[in-house]
């Protein structure tokens, strides 16, 4: 086995690292763990990524002894989690092969604002997938500095030099998170358009498995992947992990979401198992069929966020397909701090419900079924929940809370995010 643990861009002044992120090949040698770090940090846990011949398999939250964990103790922790009897065989490898001799075009759309260094990590790490066929656009959202172009820049005489496509950029004025992904929609008609945050890092297969996704499922409209954590330097970080991360327990099982699972997976609820924003992949006209996001929704509205839950769920209401492919992976730096923590977690909520009012207020009709869900929805919300049931002692529950909250507020702020919305087009009906 070997391991690879994905850099942080900024130090953690702290004693202790609550856990440390190993990216594990099975494939070579099991390494030790240290107890400390090289700055002298006690590291108390260890978040393993699980590899065989690069596809993640799972992944275990296991605790590391002063001393260190040996290699062998690692390896039976594995075991225990992972059986070797229920580990898949390396197959995909030769179709991975196999598609990547005639890999589809796909444009990668990074929106982004005022972030350059964590932009500029990005970037490098879409610029060094093992894909033959692709393009990086960068979308500038109401700039207010030179900042991004001067990241895009350079990354794109990077790409030059390398020989790995070209890196585009384009101003997006309005401020909003959808304003920037419609631009980006119109600036990539008719492309695959696969989409990634600036404080997401891409594993080098990401695109080649996005890639073999389509093809395994030609009936797919869309491809989500797996987000997991690039760090758990702080308690912050480990705590959005606890409550379900971005993978709201789904781990590393392939699925596929279409009206024929609709028996054991609503379209409408619970949301959002089967994707996030930062790392889903559209094929050409999809969203455009379903009138692009919501620009009442996502950053930079009252309504906070779930502009990407209400497309996945728009497509899935429509009839659509999404295929959820877990080896097509992205890192992301978690917020590092409890206030960024609590103010994600109430926009989380916040965006979910303003989904639903967008959903409702677009098709009426959808009350019924909405309301034939909402006991499960309450009992998960407000009840013992699988998600709380898994919380450790330290977590905060005050967070538990803040999440609620915000899902009460949403059907409210996102009335007022259309007031803002209509007032902003108003005031920019000459812009493109």
């Amino acid at each position: 086995m070997s391991s690879r643990i994905p850099t942080s861009a900024t130090a953690v002044a702290t004693d202790r690292i609550p856990a440390t992120v190993v990216d594990l090949e099975l494939a070579g040698q099991i390494p030790d763990i240290l107890g400390v770090d090289p700055h002298g940090r006690r590291v108390e846990r260890a978040w393993v990524l699980v590899r065989q011949f690069t596809q993640p398999i799972g992944a275990l939250l296991i605790d590391v002894p002063p001393q260190g964990l040996a290699a062998a103790d690692l390896a039976a922790a594995v075991d225990q989690e992972i059986p070797p009897a229920t580990r898949p065989e390396p197959g995909y490898l030769t179709s991975r092969a196999e598609i990547l001799t005639d890999a589809p075009h796909i444009t990668v759309v990074v929106c982004t604002r005022e972030r350059p260094d964590g932009l500029a990590r990005t970037l490098d790490s879409v610029l060094a997938q093992r894909y033959p066929r692709f393009r990086v656009l960068v979308v500038d959202n109401a700039p207010v500095s030179d900042g991004t172009v001067r990241v895009v820049a350079d990354a794109a005489a990077q790409a030059t030099a390398a020989g790995h496509g070209t890196v585009d950029y384009v101003r997006e004025p309005r401020p909003g998170l959808s304003h920037a992904r419609n631009r980006a929609l119109r600036a990539a008609a008719g492309e695959i358009v696969a989409w990634i945050d600036d404080d997401e890092i891409a594993d080098p297969h990401w695109l080649a498995e996005v890639a073999r996704a389509f093809a395994e499922h030609p009936e797919a409209d869309v491809v989500t992947g797996a987000i997991v954590p690039a760090e758990l330097a702080t308690d912050a970080q480990l705590w959005f992990e606890q409550y379900g991360g971005h993978s709201k327990g789904r781990a590393f099982a392939p699925d596929v979401f279409s009206p024929a699972t609709a028996h054991r997976q609503s379209p409408l609820y619970p949301l959002p198992p089967f994707g996030a924003g930062g790392n889903m992949v559209f094929r050409p006209g999809v969203l455009e069929r379903i009138g692009g996001f919501d620009t009442a929704l996502g950053a930079g509205t009252p309504a906070m966020g779930s502009e990407d839950t209400l497309a996945l769920m728009q497509v899935l209401v429509a009839g659509g397909t999404v295929a959820y492919q877990p080896s097509a992976l992205v890192w992301h730096h978690h917020r590092r701090d409890l206030a960024g923590l609590r103010n994600q977690l109430v926009g989380y909520g916040t965006g979910l419900t303003a989904a639903y009012t967008s959903l409702l207020l677009r098709d009426p009709r959808l009350i019924r079924p909405l309301l034939r869900l909402a006991p499960t929805a309450l009992r998960d919300t407000f009840g013992d929940s699988d998600r709380l049931a898994g919380l450790r002692a330290d977590f905060p529950r005050g967070l538990v809370g803040a999440n609620r909250r915000g899902l009460l507020t949403g059907p409210v702020k996102y009335l007022r995010s259309r007031l803002a919305d209509r007032r902003l087009r108003r005031r920019t009906r000459s812009l493109p």
